[in-house]
Formats: structure tokens, sequence, C-alpha cells
């Protein structure tokens, strides 16, 4: 086992000067560098304020704005480093404010997200549920965490399995014992969110959880349709802080291997179940926690369908918010600084914090009166273009200046009020395009189209996981030249220009609000081919964003026998433009994803006599 590499002081931490400059950085930039890893700027910012906060730290590295909060927070409670030893001896490093004036006061335990840097970013967090009267307990979840680092804890990564439950429940024993807190919720990003939600499942002191960019189903998130999400798993991996060798113990560690090897799929599934909320959903009834969760469309670590699934089958008090972007674009900003701007706010945090209030303070904040659903309506955003300063020509970069459209329902089936089936048709000679059209004028079936399978196109779900979604939250979607889809290695099939709207009214010719399903039939001259849907938004000038996309991996397949099927897209809200046009794409890998495309083999995409190919495209 590791050795523990914690001290109990903060003089490893890294402090450097906080300037209105750094706000400003993580403002636009939030937690994540472009290379995937935490961006340095976050973790400085705070460490720094960790400093600022140990008895006798000093606030003259911090702006203005974050001494005052630093001196407001020692003025009410007292912050301390410890180590909360977990049933087993493991010790997990911890930072903790305690109120200083008299009761009552509720706990919020903050499990750290999956980071080498442990609970140290979010300590702007931590300061600002202080200020709102809550004991704080921040955590680091055993394994994670670099030598050295006072935000390390000892022992192997479980992977939010049975061992970090536990240790959530030594978090709450230590908190009764220290603090005699009157109420306990759990708040919780990314790998915190899922943590937070498995100890509530398995403890019934707690009495309230937010799960920030979360998950509901590990295994359907990691593994889905035949298909390995390979890049998040490699993207997670980069960030315990160590080598897989250190860092997971040997059954843990041979799960892992297998995943990254497409073998023993079975057991890897049992593994993800286990540590999947909604495999505990009716211990979560029975505890009746209050549960928020906040997630995102293009969700590159834990794709949105599972999280909408899971939701729907809870049956407690809760909350769904859907954001535009990627994992921890809409709230992580607002763990690790104030906006940059005066009087900016960040909402999915300010939501997040008003249900804590809510269920745990007993306010009537409006909470109790909160639709279960409200979904941000992808690009209805209105931006400006950002001009160089000295040049005063557009820099590719946009600024948001009117936010996008929330929609609120009352639950997950009233988001979807009606579909439309779209057909596939064949599409010209020469490899031309086939049409989207309504099911009932689709024409011949019998058709058949085909692809050279194993070589990628640009049509893809995005560049780097966060990043592409980091830039469509902050008003600068990808956008894509759909001339360039290479159809030799590719199937296209696009509409007319698109108006009036068959359900939902409003402006837009179709309001997409749901999971779309795709029906097809295939054969393929090798014994296995991936498909990958993308569905696209295509403007006049033929350039298109995305709405959703989801891959499929059919093995076993007999060469030249065909097989149909069928499977849903990720879900989406997106309002396609009057005049617009649909653009469906297959083709067969992604640098997200593991594929089972054999290089140079044909893959036959074609509409059966008795499965006509179509898309079901839901509308509200």
């Amino acid at each position: 086992m590791p050795e523990d590499t914690t001290d109990n002081t903060f003089s490893s931490l890294v402090t450097e000067a906080v300037t209105d400059a750094d706000l400003a950085h993580v403002a636009a930039n939030g937690l994540w560098a472009a290379d995937g890893t935490v961006d340095p700027d976050a973790v400085r910012i705070g460490q720094t304020l960790a400093a600022a906060m140990e008895p006798g730290g000093s606030t003259d590295l911090l702006t203005h704005e974050l001494a005052e909060l630093v001196g407001q927070v020692r003025g009410i409670a007292l912050p301390h480093l410890t180590a909360i030893e977990a049933d087993d001896g493991i010790r997990l490093s911890a930072f903790t404010l305690r109120q200083l004036a008299p009761g009552p006061h509720p706990l919020v335990v903050l499990p750290a997200g999956w980071s080498p840097f442990g609970w140290a970013p979010f300590m702007y967090a931590y300061l600002t549920l202080a200020m709102k009267g809550y004991h704080v307990i921040a955590y680091t979840p055993r394994g994670l965490g670099l030598p050295g680092l006072p935000s390390t804890s000892q022992g192997f990564v479980d992977v939010a399995g049975p061992n970090d439950w536990a240790d959530g429940s030594a978090v709450i024993d230590y908190a009764v014992d220290h603090f005699g807190p009157t109420a306990i919720g759990f708040l919780g990003e990314s790998y915190g969110s899922g943590i937070s939600q498995l100890v509530a499942a398995h403890d019934d002191r707690v009495q309230a959880v937010v799960a920030l960019s979360t998950w509901g189903d590990l295994a359907t998130a990691l593994y889905d349709n035949g298909v390995r999400h390979v890049a998040a798993v490699n993207a997670l991996l980069k960030l315990t802080g160590g080598s897989p060798e250190d860092k997971f113990d040997d059954r843990n560690r041979a799960i892992l291997e297998d995943f990254l090897a497409g073998r023993n799929m079975d057991a890897v599934v049992a593994w993800g179940r286990l540590r999947a909320p909604r495999s505990y959903v009716a211990q979560t009834e029975e505890h009746g926690t209050p549960t928020f969760y906040s997630n995102t469309w293009h969700e590159g670590l834990f794709a949105a369908n599972q999280v909408v699934e899971t939701f729907d089958v809870l049956r407690v008090p809760k909350r769904l918010n859907m954001w535009i972007g990627d994992h921890a674009a809409p709230e992580g900003a607002g763990l690790i600084a104030p906006p940059a701007k005066p009087g900016d706010v960040n909402i999915p945090l300010q939501e997040a914090y008003a249900w804590l209030d809510h269920h745990l303070k007993g306010e009537r904040n409006g909470v109790e009166d909160w639709p279960a659903i409200v979904n941000q309506v992808m690009f209805t955003y209105r931006t400006v273009p950002v001009r160089d300063p000295e040049t005063g020509q557009p820099t590719g970069v946009h600024e948001i200046v009117q936010p996008a459209l929330r929609e609120s329902r009352a639950e997950w089936g009233d988001v979807t009020t009606g579909t439309e089936l779209l057909a596939l048709t064949p599409g010209g000679g020469g490899g031309a395009d086939g049409g989207l059209v309504p099911a009932g004028v689709a024409g011949p079936v019998g058709w058949e189209r085909s692809f050279v399978a194993g070589v990628d196109t640009v049509a893809t779900a995005m560049d780097r996981i966060m990043e592409t979604g980091k830039k469509e939250w902050a008003g600068s979607p990808k956008v894509y030249d759909t001339r360039k889809v290479d159809r030799t290695h590719a199937l296209v099939w696009v509409s007319e220009p698109l108006s009036g709207a068959p359900a939902g009214g409003g402006a837009a010719a179709r309001r997409i609000r749901g999971i779309p399903r795709l029906r097809l039939t295939v054969r393929s001259t090798a014994p296995s081919a991936s498909l990958f849907a993308y569905l696209f938004d295509v403007a006049e000038d033929e350039t298109a964003r995305i709405i959703t996309h989801e891959p499929l991996n059919a093995d076993g397949l007999t060469p030249g026998r065909e097989r149909r099927v069928d499977w849903r897209l990720q879900a989406a809200a997106y309002d396609l433009p009057d005049g617009h046009r649909l653009m469906l794409v297959i083709d067969s890998k992604d640098p997200l994803y593991a594929d089972v495309s054999v290089v140079w083999t044909g893959t036959v995409v074609s509409s059966a006599e008795d499965a006509p190919a179509l898309l079901e495209l839901p509308l509200g």
C-alpha cells in the first residue's frame, strides 16, 4: 500500500500572487487546461487561498476581494487541516471549517473530484459555504493525490466502490463527533458527485445531495452499444497523480486493463453497475434523499442519457439541470473563484446552493416550487465576435451577450411531446448524398449504400474532451465544414431546408427535445463494423454545428449477411433555425471511442423492406 505522504501544514502548497487577470482566466477557462489536465491557475488559486486560511497565514498574495473573503471567514469559522481515519485505517486528507457561533449549523461534505490535487482547487467554494453558515468538510477520496501534498489521501483508488461509501460514512462519524451538525448534505463535482450519491444511498444520515457533472450508471457511461469510451478512461487515468500500479489495487487495475483491452466486458459491466447510483435507487427512495443533478448535453465523460434515465426513475424530491457544454464547464469556474465581472453570478452553483439551503436549513427560497427539469437549449444564446484589440480583426471567439434559453418541465416525460419520422433515401449516383424526408413520402425501400470502413472523417463528436464543450459553454461552438466530410469513408443524408415546427410551435424550424432514435440495416465484408452516427444543423453556407451523436459496434457479423440495428443518440435540446437543414452522417471511427472497424473493408447500409431506414426525431 502506498505510504502516507501528507503533512499537517500547508507548507508544500504552491502559493503565488493571485491577480484579477488570473480570475478572468479562470472565469473564461474554468477547471480544465487545453490538454485535459487541471488548469494550473485553478490549482494555484485554491492552494493560495488554503495557505491564507492557515493560522497566521497572509492574505498579501490575494486580490482585495479574496482577501476580504478570507478575513470574513476567519471571523466566523475555524479552519483545520486533518486526516480522518477510515474503518480500515486509511487516512483521508481533509480540510474543515467549523462555525464559531452557537448553532444550529448544518454541514456540507464535499468529496473531492478525480484530481491529483484533491480538495485544494475548490477552496473558494468551501469559503462560500462557510459564509452561508455551514460547517464544511472537504476531503480527498482514498488514493488520489501527489506525493508531498497535504491534500493527498492514503490507500488505493476504489473508483467510487464500497471503500469510498464506507469512507463517506467515516467522514460523517467524524463530523458528528466534532461538529454536532443539525443536518448533513453532500455536494460533489464529477467523481465527488458519484461518491456523494452512493454514500447517501448507503447512509441515511445524508439529508440532501448535490451531484454536479455526475453519473447515474457508470457501466453505460463508459460502455454502451458495445462501444468502449476509451478517451474518457484515458483522460481519467492521467488525473490520479500516479501510475496505475501505484494508484489501484490488483483487482481494480485488472478491471481497468480489461476495459482498455476490450476483454472480459461482462465483468467490467458488473464492476460499473456496483458503482452506479442507479443500482441503489430503492435505498435512495427509502431514505427520501433530495437529489440535485447537473450535467451537460455534450458531456465527454458521463454521457447525458444515463444521467437522464437514472434521474427519471428516482422518486424523491429532485432537480435536473442540463446545460450547454461538457464536463464541469457550467459550474467549474464558480467552484474555484468569484466571477471576473462584478455582479456576475454562476447560476449553476447558485441553484445548487439554494437546494442545500432549502433542504438543510429549511429556507423557503423558491426551491419548494421548482420544476424537476430545466433544460438549457443549445446555442440559443446571442453572441458577438471578440476582436483583436490591436488589429480589430475577429479572433474566431465569441462572447455571450444574452444567455441561452432555459425551459422548465415537470418531468422528463414532458420534454418530448411528439416525434417526426424521417426516412433515409438512397441518394443519387456517383456517391451523392441521400435525403432525409418525411417517412410517408420515403420512396422505394430496398436500397443500399456503402462506404470504406476504418478511416476517420471530419465528422467527430468533439476535438477534445472538455475543451470543445468549454468553448460551447462560452459561446463558441465548433463549426464543421460539411463539404469536407469524405464520402468515401462516410455516408451522408440531408434534408431540404426546413421551416415550421410540426410540434411545439415557436420560431424554430424544429424544436428537437429528447432522445433521437435511428434504425438501419447493416452488413460488412468483415465480421465486425462500427457505425458512428452524428446529427448536424447545417446552415445555408454548408457549415454546421453538432446536435448530438452516438456510436454502435456490431460484432459477430456474418460477412454478406444483413443485420438490423437500432440505437438511440444522446439526448438533446436544440432549436433548428428556420431555413436550416438536418444532416445525418454515418462513419466508422471517432477519437473518443474504441471501434471494431476493419480498415479498408466495406460497410453497407441499407433500408430493408420489413425495416425501412428511419430517423426518429423527438420534438417538444
